[in-house]
């Protein structure tokens, strides 16, 4: 999982001097961006008290100072939440089991209301479909039993499948840049939850299983995933293109109603066709 120091030094480590203004002596450097008292100089600290906050050494640092540091990184607003939250973080003995996820009835009711017609995910924490629609199943998940998400055992993970199953991978048309999304929001997650055990796993587990995955996680990028677009290639009905929307639940942050819309007729049509196929898979 991510530390404060790991995520300050790579985010140093991708601001050079010349961005920043900074004049240089020589054209040897022995980092590819910031050194330490540079950043440290830029953000009105020492460079001792810096140096002894990114290695870990230092009380946490004060709102104050996270935000010159953000404002000296070039970080934008959802990395400073997550800079922010790993400056919070506690040691303890070891993470925690904090269980299966539960769906909220109100999240269920409202993937309900949606119909037939709507394709729809509800998310968890760590990513696990927690419940879908027929059409949101047929969408994305085909291959995958529709009643595995009422079982926690068996629920589907979209990061394992996105990054270990080759069908998912087939799927999405524009997978890297939508691998790059699901890294930069999985870390995001392990900052606000460092001590979820089931989540430091799934982060170990696709680190040593997927040396795509692997080499995402080492940029330390960091985004929040609430739109985007989803170029399919859907074994049934052919070429799709869909926006995806992220709907947060109030009685359950943690949930998430993921909808999909198509972009053009002929993805509607796709759509159409799809929901009609469930449906009757359904009867």
């Amino acid at each position: 999982m991510d530390s404060l120091g790991t995520f300050l030094k790579s985010r140093r480590d991708r601001v050079t001097p010349a961005e920043l203004g900074l004049r240089t002596y020589g054209s040897f450097r022995r980092v590819p961006g910031l050194r330490r008292e540079e950043l440290a100089r830029l953000a009105g600290v020492s460079a001792g008290y810096y140096t002894r906050l990114e290695q870990g050494q230092a009380e946490t640092a004060s709102e104050q100072v996270l935000d010159a540091l953000a404002r000296a990184l070039k970080l934008d607003p959802v990395e400073t939440v997550h800079l922010h939250n790993l400056a919070r973080q506690r040691p303890v003995a070891r993470p925690a089991d904090p269980g299966p996820e539960t769906p909220h009835p109100r999240v269920l009711a409202l993937l309900e209301s949606l119909g037939a017609a709507v394709p729809a995910l509800v998310l968890g924490r760590r990513g696990d479909v927690l419940a879908w629609n027929r059409a949101g199943h047929a969408l994305m998940a085909g291959h995958a039993a529709f009643d595995a998400p009422a079982d926690p055992a068996r629920r589907p993970s979209v990061p394992r499948m996105f990054f270990l199953d080759p069908l998912t991978r087939d799927l999405h048309r524009n997978w890297p840049e939508l691998a790059r999304v699901h890294v930069a929001y999985l870390r995001l997650t392990a900052g606000r939850y460092p001590m979820d055990a089931r989540l430091a796993g799934l982060v170990g587990e696709l680190t040593m299983r997927s040396d795509a995955f692997a080499a995402l996680w080492a940029t330390g990028d960091v985004s929040d995933c609430t739109v985007g677009t989803m170029l399919l290639r859907h074994p049934t009905v052919g070429a799709v293109s869909v926006d995806y929307q992220v709907w947060l639940q109030p009685d359950s942050p943690d949930h998430r109603l993921e909808i999909y819309t198509p972009n053009d007729p002929g993805s509607a049509d796709a759509l159409r066709i799809l929901a009609h196929q469930a449906g009757q898979a359904g009867r």
